[in-house]
């Protein structure tokens, strides 16, 4: 791939900005909203649980996880995204029950067994430091807390069953992973992982 259309693809999908950037935020809003909820449902956060969205892009899922989440975080390293999720949770983002903050999920800024779910939709593949962020999210989960990642199959950067040994290796235990199809004729198979820090 050509430096120009890596770049491209960067100001657009990888950290969003400009007007590149809010095209992308469409797109993923649209394209990615079944999955989104999908990941939610799977994890089924409670009204007593907090949950950190790792790259919530334009909201989605962040708002889907706010109906039942007692305090739901998102961290994104776009400016631009972390605005479309302003503006699509703004409501909870004035209550409190949503909290947005600049980061990545090698750096998500959150305070050691802080959280009880970690979501992550489409975003793997755009990691620097893969093993690096499956230690911020062990990190940051309370013992028993779920992570739950999704990406379409076709961008994962290694097979599922590799990602599965890479959650074992951080640390992560019960890990499970299998494929979902969205529903829509231009949606994208979707692999999924559902693991947790053990007790």
């Amino acid at each position: 791939m050509s430096s120009r259309i890596g770049d491209v693809l960067d100001r657009t999908f990888g950290h969003p900005r400009g007007v590149l950037g809010r095209l992308g935020g469409a797109v993923m809003a649209h394209g990615n909203a079944a999955t989104e909820r999908h990941v939610v449902r799977v994890a089924s956060p409670g009204k007593d649980e907090t949950v950190l969205v790792v790259g919530p892009g334009p909201g989605v899922g962040l708002a889907e996880a706010a109906a039942s989440a007692r305090l739901v975080i998102g961290v994104d390293p776009s400016e631009e995204m972390l605005q479309a999720c302003r503006r699509r949770c703004g409501e909870q983002v004035a209550a409190g029950s949503v909290r947005l903050a600049v980061g990545t999920a090698e750096a998500t800024g959150q305070a050691p067994e802080s959280v009880d779910v970690v979501l992550t939709v489409n975003n793997v593949q755009l990691w620097r430091d893969r093993a690096a962020a499956l230690a911020e999210l062990f990190r940051v989960l309370r013992p028993g807390g779920r992570l739950l990642l999704s990406s379409h199959e076709k961008w994962l950067p290694v097979t599922r069953h590799e990602l599965v040994g890479e959650l074992e290796a951080a640390g992560f235990t019960d890990v499970q992973s299998w494929v979902w199809d969205p529903p829509g004729a231009m949606a994208s198979r979707a692999a999924q992982l559902r693991a947790r820090r053990p007790d």
